[in-house]
């Protein structure tokens, strides 16, 4: 009936006169969670002495030679030694090596305890913008430091002893001196290292 009207407010609205008040949902602030790095257990292939192929940097295709895994951060320490493949003590994590079959005794090589994760951090130098220099670049080159000349020579001439030790140290000296480079039609997951 056309002229009866009932109480009802229209379907799928509200009656006329009244507000609509919008439920606005309270933001919660994002927790900041720290979570603390999980140290990857080291492989089994790689054992302290094992000479490692590196995959990627700027040292890559070099053989390094394994020393120990740092505790805080899980990355592996390797060196060259610098004399043969000037390869430095670095840091790099196991994802990029690849492991070998040939191994050098560092048994005897004694690491100073404050070669760690803190050991290889930049100290940042922080520079006031001025006038003055706006267009100077203020880019600073790193230069090693002499302590750490000094334990770069430490460890590389026990190790080169380790390798004069071995019994196949001419092989050595060539072997961790070269790069290691795949030829034709050969894929690095048929091959023994």
């Amino acid at each position: 009936m056309p002229g009866k009207e009932s109480g009802k407010a229209k379907e799928g609205g509200i009656k006329r006169g009244t507000h609509r008040t919008l439920f606005v949902r309270p933001v919660k602030a994002n927790k900041v969670v720290k979570r603390k790095a999980k140290i990857q257990p080291l492989r089994k292939s790689i054992t302290p002495g094992t000479v490692l192929v590196v995959l990627a940097g700027r040292h890559r295709g070099k053989r390094v030679v394994f020393l120990k895994q740092l505790p805080k951060s899980g990355l592996l320490l390797v060196t060259g030694p610098l004399k043969l493949n000037n390869t430095p003590l670095r840091r790099i994590a196991q994802a990029f090596v690849i492991a070998t079959s040939t191994k050098i005794d560092v048994s005897k090589v004694n690491l100073p305890d404050h070669i760690n994760d803190d050991y290889f951090k930049r100290a940042e130098e922080k520079t006031k913008k001025s006038e003055s220099n706006i267009f100077a670049s203020s880019k600073s080159s790193y230069e090693v430091t002499d302590d750490r000349k000094k334990d770069q020579k430490n460890v590389d001439t026990a190790i080169l002893q380790a390798i004069r030790a071995h019994k196949e140290k001419k092989f050595l000296f060539g072997y961790l001196g070269s790069r290691f480079t795949l030829g034709k039609n050969q894929h690095p997951h048929n091959l023994v290292f």
